[in-house]
């Protein structure tokens, strides 16, 4: 039966196709759709050829008729597939982002970032949209976190083994791996191309690790936020310029390209170089980009915008520019910032005036964000500024316990979580008896704290700790004791420390004999954030103080599986960065999705979220000399 084919369809295709097969009915649609829209295109052409019309007339009908049986049974099946046959979304949106928190087997993530790029393949998957998504194969991942007896944080490495990581390889028409050379760079880098599928959401990284590279060039996605600032922004041109020529070499014509945050605001370069190479000028060839172009800013903390040195710039990018018809202060200008035009090229000022949408990621963080970059639009309003704003979420399954969902789906019906967008359906919250919760809340609460004794158990096995790291780390910990959990990166302005203002009020309520509290710590500092490590080891001594009575612990290594603990056990979750610095912050809403409730500084989403019923605000006292006081 196979004959009449070139070749025989491999046995592998054959044993991967039942786990795709929504994937495979959709290609089939849009294929029978094509080839429907080619015969109909013929009919306009061959006009003279009467019998030809008659055979292309019925060749469009039948080619819509299987059209429409499949999009029929792909709706049958679930009736979310209907989205990707939108003719607008035919091709799929190009998703660039430096990081991906998908799981702990690929720590390719830094924290809430990468965690909310996961989230958003993975909710693009279950809505069945049409997207594809870039970033890098980092062998050495982010770092491990280790605390030393003296407090300070040591950042261990660990190589991911390829072989054995959730990846695979993307084989080349040669039968090799892939291996794409980013344009414009010299010496050439090149990048061996490697594949996640997250669902129906293909993930394609990027390794510079290849033989053919020199040592440096090789080095180039050996970690997440490479310190060197040259290698850095050799990162970020690799991400841009090269993550287009891989989808460009891979035939994936993308509809839209979406950037995550600025690291990757060079892809919007590529589209601009081709229009040009036609004719065109850099002007006209920036209208048709920006019509096509989403940027997706996350921050208002300024350290969290890449500026790179105009040497740095003009070094490599001298040989490019005459490729976009610019010269040397025309290039520079796409990138400097109004207020600060010495600082350097800043990443973010570029990705704003090359793209045509952009926003943020809270309606708080959008008015903080128009204040920032007013400048960029001389004569426009504060509140007309074009950065509009769409506030993040969290992927529903991934983040609730399974102990909860099966709760909620005795309650609220067995397909809760298809409609979960619905208001209505929360309202049929109130049928939870409150005992069932609270049974289901203990005994994630007793799962939370026997997990954070097993790791103290194991760290302390390997002989590589002493008694004080290990109390320090969870030991003391009782399930009967409220707790509170803040998890999040130890920068200074998330002020980690703060509930330790008043610290004679502290310790009354950690040591009430009849209502005690306990605090549980978790978070990294970034590697050259020597103000984080401080404040990280500051916390260390504070725990070790025996008049805090053991209810302070911060537990080392927070990653994807510590921060779904957390969200799930603890009774409150403490958020009080200092304002307005919170862009939107999600870790809330997956303890809330749990059933806990949050205790946070009126910021980010938190402004949207609070009803004055499911939590409580504290908001921040602007009028006070001091920035740290705070009413509640």
């Amino acid at each position: 039966m196979l004959d009449f084919l070139g070749s025989r369809t491999p046995q592998a295709w054959f044993e991967q196709a039942p786990a795709h097969l929504d994937e495979l009915l959709i290609d089939h649609a849009n294929c029978e759709k094509k080839a429907a829209g080619t015969a109909l295109s013929l009919l306009y052409r061959y006009v003279d050829k009467p019998d030809l019309l008659i055979t292309l007339s019925r060749l469009a009908r039948e080619e819509l008729l299987h059209f429409e049986q499949v999009h029929e049974y792909l709706t049958r099946r679930d009736p979310r597939n209907v989205i990707t046959m939108s003719p607008l979304l035919s091709n799929p949106v190009a998703y660039f982002s430096a990081e991906y928190g998908l799981h702990r087997s690929l720590p390719f993530y830094a924290g809430g970032l990468g965690f909310l790029a996961g989230d958003y393949l993975k909710e693009c998957s279950d809505l069945c949209l049409p997207l594809v998504a870039v970033g890098f194969m980092y062998p050495e991942g982010y770092f491990r976190q280790q605390i030393g007896d003296d407090g300070w944080q040591e950042n261990l490495v660990e190589s991911i083994n390829r072989e054995a990581a959730p990846i695979s390889k993307v084989m080349g028409k040669d039968g090799r791996q892939l291996v794409v050379q980013v344009p414009l760079t010299d010496p050439p880098i090149q990048v061996a191309v490697w594949k996640v599928a997250v669902g129906r959401v293909p993930l394609y990284l990027m390794d510079t690790d290849v033989e053919i590279n020199d040592p440096w060039n090789r080095g180039i996605t050996a970690r997440l936020y490479i310190g060197d600032l040259e290698q850095r922004l050799r990162q970020e041109i690799v991400l841009g310029l090269g993550g287009v020529e891989v989808l460009k070499t891979l035939g994936i014509d993308h509809y839209l390209l979406h950037l995550n945050e600025g690291h990757a605001a060079f892809a919007l370069l590529e589209p601009i170089r081709a229009t040009v190479s036609t004719g065109k000028d850099f002007a006209a060839a920036c209208e048709k980009n920006i019509n096509t172009t989403i940027f997706t800013t996350h921050t208002p903390v300024a350290a969290g915008h890449d500026v790179f040195p105009f040497q740095l710039i003009e070094k490599y990018f001298h040989s490019y520019w005459p490729d976009l018809g610019l010269d040397r202060d025309a290039f520079f200008q796409l990138g400097i910032h109004p207020e600060k035009p010495e600082a350097g090229f800043n990443m973010t000022a570029f990705a704003l005036r090359l793209s045509g949408c952009h926003n943020a990621v809270s309606k708080r963080h959008a008015e903080v964000s128009r204040k920032m970059w007013q400048s960029l639009w001389p004569g426009v309003p504060e509140d007309q500024v074009p950065i509009d704003y769409v506030t993040n979420g969290v992927h529903v399954p991934t983040w609730i316990e399974p102990k909860i969902k099966l709760l909620l789906d005795k309650y609220l019906g067995a397909d809760w979580l298809d409609k979960h967008d619905d208001p209505a359906v929360w309202q049929l919250l109130d049928k939870v008896p409150d005992t069932e919760l609270w049974q289901t809340h203990h005994w994630l609460k007793v799962k939370l704290i026997d997990a954070i004794r097993e790791r103290t158990r194991q760290r302390w096995a390997n002989g590589n700790a002493s008694t004080s790291i290990m109390l320090t780390g969870g030991a003391f910990l009782e399930p009967s004791v409220l707790t509170l959990g803040f998890a999040r990166r130890f920068a200074t302005y998330k002020r980690a420390l703060l509930i330790f203002q008043d610290l004679e009020r502290l310790k009354k309520h950690l040591k009430d004999r009849w209502r005690p509290i306990q605090l549980i710590f978790a978070g990294k500092a970034h590697p050259a954030d020597d103000p984080g490590k401080r404040l990280l080891q500051n916390l260390v001594n504070l725990a070790r103080d025996p008049q805090l009575g053991g209810r302070i612990a911060f537990v080392e290594d927070y990653g994807e599986q510590l921060a779904q603990y957390l969200v799930h056990g603890v009774d409150i979750w403490l958020n009080n960065p200092l304002p307005p610095f919170e862009a939107c912050g999600t870790s809330g809403m997956k303890a809330g999705l749990n059933g806990v409730p949050h205790l946070s500084i009126l910021d980010g989403w938190w402004v949207e979220g609070f009803n004055g019923k499911n939590g409580w605000a504290v908001e921040h006292d602007a009028s006070s000399a001091n920035p740290e006081n705070l009413v509640i």
